[in-house]
């Protein structure tokens, strides 16, 4: 089966500017993703969409490919990751090239390991299913979550006030790194999360929202530990 790594890079980041390409721990972020996607040996492609020229260098530098550049339809704003990359598998057929399993990887994942991407494409490969999600387990059940009314704090459920955590059905939300999934049933459903979706779950350690300048100070801290724990 061929195998594709798609990684969405756009350039149009408002809230962190250049984000895709600016330095996390020594180097551009995205060049943790793309690593990842060529260590882990699962990919006959690893290519990055953008629009942008000098996002396009950079991975270029790190090994990816870029083959063509995103339509400006496909670089709005309000333009979907699932249109990003239904838009990459088109040209490439025009271009003679078909997959029958791709991977979506976000640019700013630095907590990726190309061992969790292995892991995560050989169960879409073996198991049939449309997709498999890396999500990652609520720390609070959010069933005990609280809301403000009038001003006063109430339990927004309440019959779970007194419930014991370990007793409470476990909730997930998406990781933010990857989407491994099924060309066919993806060209036909035209979603990132489809009807036969597996969970990947990740531990805490693994996950962090990087969304503000808040946030990447923290991925960093977050980052630098683990590797010191893990000796690296």
């Amino acid at each position: 089966m061929k195998k594709a790594a798609i990684i969405t890079a756009r350039g149009g980041s408002k809230r962190i500017p250049h984000k895709n390409i600016k330095e996390f721990c020594g180097r551009p972020i995205l060049a943790y993703s793309i690593e990842a996607a060529l260590k882990c040996g699962v990919f006959d492609t690893v290519m990055v969409s953008t629009e942008d020229e000098g996002i396009a260098e950079t991975a270029r530098r790190f090994g990816a490919d870029v083959p063509f550049f995103r339509s400006p339809e496909a670089a709005g704003d309000f333009a979907s990751t699932a249109q990003v990359v239904l838009e990459v598998l088109e040209e490439y057929e025009k271009r003679g090239s078909a997959f029958d399993l791709v991977c979506c990887i976000y640019p700013t994942a630095p907590f990726l390991t190309p061992k969790r991407l292995e892991e995560a494409m050989t169960l879409l490969e073996n198991s049939g299913a449309d997709c498999v999600q890396p999500v990652v387990r609520f720390s609070f059940p959010p069933q005990r979550c609280l809301v403000e009314e009038d001003g006063l704090l109430r339990f927004k459920w309440p019959e779970y006030r007194n419930a014991r955590s370990q007793d409470l059905e476990p909730y997930y939300h998406d990781a933010g790194q990857f989407y491994c999934l099924r060309t066919e049933s993806f060209r036909r459903q035209q979603a990132l999360v489809m009807e036969k979706t597996l969970p990947f779950i990740l531990s805490e350690l693994e996950v962090q929202d990087i969304d503000t300048e808040e946030d990447w100070k923290l991925a960093e801290v977050k980052y630098q530990l683990l590797h010191e724990k893990q000796g690296e």
